[in-house]
């Protein structure tokens, strides 16, 4: 069974947001979890280098879910708060997965998000090139989920097929928040340069820059329709600078086609057209 939920290959990214205080004496725990046994592990569905994510039964209502381990405490602690953060933001879109609860193994330390469990990774199904018409579908449930995420004030961060599931009927949803950060006032510096991955990047954020916003999504948007149409990645290279210099190739072999087209139209413009007037 492909990944339901694509694990992050990757730690998920450093930010300004601070791990809970320890609780003083005689008061009230700042965070309530739930405890990660009222959930039957299935079965291990995706797996990266700090976090296993697997497929599970609810104890309490015999649903099946999707839940990711983020071991350990400390930075790790605070990523899933920022995460689940973000996934809680955006509750309720049809195309963004849902989070259920955030359970804790009092024993480990270890802390879980729950989420729906719905399809499979869009990167299963990327084999060959996809209709106009349906890449316009795909792109329309993406684009909103998109909208969704930045009127919460939410980047996502590292938009890209293995992060897209595809559920039965065709539908898409969004997943794997654990890049995704709260969006600064514009201006404002996020702590980390670049979050990720690297062929789906910005050229800003491949640059050094970490002045950006909702762009970096769109950005990686406009690469995931490239690969509909096309059925391989618009970027195929190793290194940053390699990126950026097929970016730099791309949007030259663009001018130059929509030079050419521009000629072409008006030599092929029928005798005694009108033409249109310049702006």
């Amino acid at each position: 069974m492909a990944a339901v939920v694509a694990a992050s290959r990757k730690r998920p990214a450093p930010d300004d947001v601070a791990c809970p205080p320890p609780a003083a004496a005689k008061k009230r725990a700042r965070y309530q979890f739930s405890s990660i046994d009222d959930y039957e592990k299935l079965e291990v569905i995706g797996e990266g280098a700090y976090n296993v994510v697997f497929k599970a039964r609810d104890r309490r209502t015999g649903e099946k879910v999707a839940v990711k381990c983020i071991h350990g405490g400390g930075p790790d602690r605070s990523a899933v708060f920022r995460e689940a953060g973000c996934l809680a933001a955006c509750r309720g879109h049809p195309s963004i997965v849902q989070i259920k609860d955030v359970a804790a193994d009092e024993e480990t330390g270890d802390l879980f998000i729950v989420m729906e469990l719905a399809g499979s990774s869009f990167r299963d199904w990327l084999t060959r090139p996809f209709s106009e018409d349906r890449t316009r579908e795909f792109m329309r449930q993406l684009l909103d989920a998109a909208k969704k995420l930045h009127s919460t004030r939410t980047l996502h961060r590292d938009i890209k097929p293995e992060n897209v599931l595809l559920v039965p009927g065709g539908a898409l949803k969004i997943c794997d928040f654990g890049c995704a950060t709260p969006m600064k006032p514009a201006g404002t510096p996020y702590p980390e340069r670049r979050v990720g991955t690297m062929q789906y990047c910005s050229p800003e954020q491949l640059m050094g820059s970490r002045r950006y916003g909702p762009a970096v999504d769109m950005w990686a948007l406009g690469c995931v329709m490239a690969e509909l149409l096309t059925g391989q990645p618009l970027f195929e290279a190793d290194t940053e600078e390699d990126v950026l210099q097929q970016v730099k190739d791309l949007r030259d072999e663009l001018s130059a086609i929509g030079l050419h087209a521009f000629v072409s139209c008006r030599s092929c413009r029928r005798p005694g057209a009108r033409s249109s007037p310049a702006f």
